[in-house]
């Protein structure tokens, strides 16, 4: 959580601050093309199986959600703050977050009758809920413990357990699972694909699995002192995951829609993995000037992913002598013979940009909102 203050005695992690950032930077980047008719394969979501490098960016944020919870609390358990408020805050921090992905989704029109009780706002609170309580009422042990039923009991639900009305479940389309039928049985108001929902009921809990990846690796981080043990082990950790994802693969597919079992081991290795890099180049190495754009994001991370989504409004919905900006900027530069997939990229990076003036503004005088 961009608010989250991740410290350990006596030092900033600059390095997770960054990659928080650039993951919410990435995030901009990826929802807000100047086309969805013009966009590099990387840049979107897998169709279904797969996974991209944009599929990458959800489970990234999760994960350091998770790492910030174990030294956000790990902090304020030393410092003997009572139990009773700590969990006051988490619930309403908790609370407020999942109120701004419904209003994100209700701006700005706020139609109630068509609203979506899920989302990515939705799935980060619920997640932060989850990972929080768990830190502050069980040890390490039973975390790895709690993640792993979680995981083998979503795969042999899903892959296996026959669904009402389809018989055996068919991985290789959507509809045909647990997941997507709960979804449509019993989720309430607007679902992202009509009859299921990508941060649907069942899949949230596999997502909370990344989470406690991201505590796990927090723990391993404040439990070893000598910083380069500290770093072969977080790498190891996150390569053993990462092959361990590529395997499971094989038998249940890696899959974001449905936050399977494989893809939750796949990104968090991954995450762990670009972590330890972050922590060589910038808290050992003290390479640290390129991270700027990252600190500024991760300073206030949730409020510049709500004002990137409030200002599609001005950007891309509002019409200017007869198109939006985004088609405006797309049809000038297009004709100049340059590609339209790099000319919706780039528009992309500018919107970014513009998002990182306020976040500058904010980061500038120490200006940093509690969500």
């Amino acid at each position: 959580m961009a608010d989250i203050a991740d410290k350990i005695p006596g030092k900033r992690l600059i390095s997770l601050d960054a990659l928080r950032g650039f993951t919410i930077a990435a995030m901009v980047i990826v929802n807000d093309p100047g086309s969805w008719r013009y966009v590099y394969p990387p840049l979107r979501h897998a169709e279904w199986n797969g996974c991209t490098v944009t599929d990458l960016i959800f489970p990234f944020f999760l994960f350091i959600v998770g790492v910030s919870v174990t030294f956000a609390y790990t902090k304020r358990l030393n410092a003997g703050v009572s139990m009773g408020k700590i969990h006051r805050k988490i619930i309403i921090r908790a609370l407020i977050i999942y109120l701004l992905g419904l209003f994100l989704w209700l701006w700005p029109y706020f139609d109630f009758s068509s609203i979506r009780w899920t989302g990515v706002l939705q799935r980060i609170s619920l997640v932060f809920l989850a990972c929080a309580l768990l830190f502050l009422h069980t040890g390490w042990k039973q975390q790895i413990l709690a993640g792993a039923v979680i995981l083998l009991a979503y795969w042999i639900i899903v892959a296996y357990v026959p669904v009402p009305g389809t018989g055996s479940p068919d991985l290789s389309v959507p509809g045909k699972n647990w997941a997507n039928y709960l979804d449509s049985l019993i989720l309430p108001g607007v679902m992202w694909q009509e009859t299921w929902d990508p941060e649907g009921i069942l899949s949230t809990f596999p997502a909370i699995v990344t989470g406690i990846t991201g505590m796990l690796i927090g723990k391993l981080y404040l439990s070893v002192r000598d910083e380069y043990r500290r770093l072969s082990f977080i790498f190891f950790a996150g390569f053993s995951m990462f092959v361990a994802g590529g395997i499971w693969n094989w038998f249940f597919p890696i899959n974001k829609s449905l936050w399977t079992s494989s893809y939750v081991l796949y990104t968090s290795g991954a995450g762990t993995m670009a972590l330890a890099a972050c922590i060589l180049i910038v808290d050992i190495w003290k390479h640290t000037r390129w991270t700027f754009l990252g600190r500024v994001y991760g300073a206030n991370a949730i409020t510049s992913y709500v004002l990137a989504g409030m200002l599609t409004l001005v950007f891309y919905r509002m019409r200017f002598g007869g198109a939006s900006l985004n088609e405006w900027f797309m049809s000038g530069l297009t004709p100049l013979g340059l590609d339209p997939r790099l000319v919706s990229l780039l528009y992309a990076v500018i919107y970014m940009l513009i998002i990182f003036l306020p976040a500058l503004y904010l980061y500038r005088k120490k200006i940093f909102i509690k969500v």
